[in-house]
């Protein structure tokens, strides 16, 4: 595997910010004083330990800029959020939007942190009267608080699915319109074995619900890098190994990129 060398800079390292935006996303930072094509999305649009994430791959394979606007964490709280990035988004021939995580965002039930769209700040009353046998105060990240949700109660939690599906698609419809301009969709289904996965998955009948708003929807199953054997390829420090494992490695940014721009060639 490999571990980041004293001095040498980590993908962690490599972020920038764009105009007065307070959210980090993947670096360098790009010119846009010509025509470019942009890639919103989170970690995986990151590319968290990997040298070279697929927005890059796909700028070498189309030869056009691809602006990368990737952000740890980030969901559609954080991008709404943010309308300097929207404005570089909606400024692009075309935008490649990842579709967040139905849970990193704030409902009726539960707020999460502006940027740190992962982050699980509150729970509501409506949330604390649904399950008055969680101790919130132990819950830190939306993931956690999902599968906690779901073993206290299965039949109670798919009222909190609900609510969480409802608000997605709003929010997901409102920043296509907003964005106004060229959109692929691209859902990420990443496949597990023995690692833990999205309690709560953007299923195919959300996503034909907000296809028709754009002009391709790309629906590509991966591994994290844990069980693809890829982390002799990524680097990360000697203690995110346990992190790194859930991310992609480079052959998965290999393949997004492959068929991101084959689709984006077919629009042409």
């Amino acid at each position: 595997m490999s571990y980041q060398a004293p001095g040498a800079p980590s993908p962690e390292d490599v972020t920038c910010f764009y105009g007065n935006s307070k959210l980090p996303v993947r670096g360098p930072r790009r010119a846009l004083d010509a025509r470019y094509l942009a890639c919103l999305g989170g970690t995986e649009t990151f590319g968290r330990f990997v040298p070279t994430p697929y927005c890059e791959l796909l700028e070498r394979r189309l030869r056009r800029k691809t602006v990368n606007l990737g952000g740890v964490n980030c969901g559609l709280d954080a991008w709404l959020g943010d309308p300097d990035l929207i404005s570089i988004a909606k400024g692009a021939e075309l935008c490649v939007l990842q579709l967040s995580a139905l849970h990193q965002l704030s409902n009726r039930f539960y707020r999460v942190h502006p940027r740190r769209n992962d982050r699980f700040l509150r729970a509501s009353d409506g949330l604390q009267a649904l399950f008055p046998d969680v101790d919130f105060t132990e819950i830190h990240f939306t993931g956690h608080l999902m599968r906690h949700l779901q073993a206290a109660d299965a039949e109670r939690f798919e009222t909190v699915q609900t609510e969480l599906e409802r608000v997605w698609l709003d929010r997901m419809q409102h920043l296509i319109a907003v964005l106004d301009t060229n959109v692929v969709l691209l859902r990420l289904q990443i496949e597990t074995e023995n690692l833990i996965g999205d309690p709560a998955p953007v299923s195919a009948r959300m996503l034909s619900r907000i296809a028709p708003q754009a002009q391709a929807t790309l629906d590509i199953p991966v591994h994290p890098a844990g069980q693809s054997m890829e982390l002799g390829d990524m680097i990360f420090g000697t203690l995110q190994q346990p992190a790194a494992e859930h991310m992609l490695g480079p052959a998965a940014h290999q393949v997004i990129a492959d068929r991101l721009a084959r689709s984006i060639r077919d629009l042409d």
